[in-house]
């Protein structure tokens, strides 16, 4: 029987607005019932990013409660990841304000990109010292670092977080492909990603854009997991003819699992694999 399929919802990110779709959640209530009504859908970890009143992204530690409160209060389980992203804000002690969260709003993980790179039209800086910085605080805090990896010498720098003792087993990574910049959606790629994670890793696919698709088929078929969501695409079709909405792009994830005789992992099953407290 095969592994069964992690599913890592990411449903808002930082640039999607209302004006490019009404589908994306916005608002912390939005969040929170779109996270909730995904776990039914068979989402076991979501990645959450907050927006302010405006609708831009923020670092509020407080609306990132808000959304935890929100969530856990109706599912303890589903595994709750906190972004730490420095495409909009450079400090590190800001991007780090929702993982001093404790107690039942303290997240389960959080969001740890090993490397800068370019996007399609911005760049998003990590420094060496940001990254040990934040891989610190969260070892500090209990927080599992959701290890984002766009590129083999991101790879490398989490073997050099292993060595320094600031991130330990198991390993969660993101593998994202098809950012202009960095690796594509391709067989090749992916393999020579995958063959440079540290043994015993757990990894998810994820596509930028048109990507999507086809990246989260190879890790329907090939990985322990997909992330999935409006936060990397927004259309439902390659031709971008019909807006997406979150349940629609796990459905198609889910179908493909169910071709190919795949189970779904629940959350509890997740947190048992990356060695997470039960709430």
């Amino acid at each position: 029987m095969m592994q069964p399929l992690i599913i890592n919802l990411a449903p808002t990110g930082m640039i999607p607005t209302r004006a490019q779709t009404p589908h994306v959640p916005l608002t912390s209530t939005e969040i929170a019932d779109e996270a909730l009504a995904c776990a039914k859908l068979g989402v076991s970890m979501v990645h959450l990013h907050a927006r302010d009143v405006d609708g831009l992204p923020t670092t509020d530690s407080r609306l990132f409660a808000d959304i935890v409160s929100k969530i856990r209060t109706v599912n303890s389980e589903v595994i709750i990841t906190a972004t730490t992203s420095g495409r909009k804000v450079p400090d590190v002690e800001q991007r780090a304000s929702s993982l001093y969260l404790d107690g039942d709003l303290r997240p389960d993980m959080a969001s740890l990109t090993l490397g800068s790179m370019n996007f399609a039209t911005e760049a998003s800086m990590n420094s060496p010292a940001t990254i040990m910085r934040l891989a610190e605080i969260m070892q500090n805090k209990g927080i599992r670092p959701e290890l984002e990896v766009f590129d083999l010498g991101m790879i490398n720098f989490a073997k050099i977080l292993i060595d320094k003792g600031l991130i330990s087993a198991p390993y969660y990574f993101n593998i994202l492909l098809g950012n202009p910049a960095t690796a594509q959606a391709s067989m090749l790629h992916l393999a020579t990603m995958v063959n440079e994670l540290p043994a015993g890793s757990i990894w998810a696919v994820a596509g930028i854009g048109r990507f999507q698709t086809r990246a989260n088929a190879l890790g329907v078929v090939l990985g322990d997991g997909v992330r999935v969501g409006l936060e990397d695409n927004l259309w439902w079709d390659q031709e971008r003819t019909q807006l997406a909405t979150n349940a629609q792009l796990i459905g198609r994830v889910t179908a493909q699992a169910q071709a190919l005789g795949r189970p779904i992992a629940s959350a509890l099953e997740v947190r048992q694999r990356l060695d997470l407290q039960i709430w």
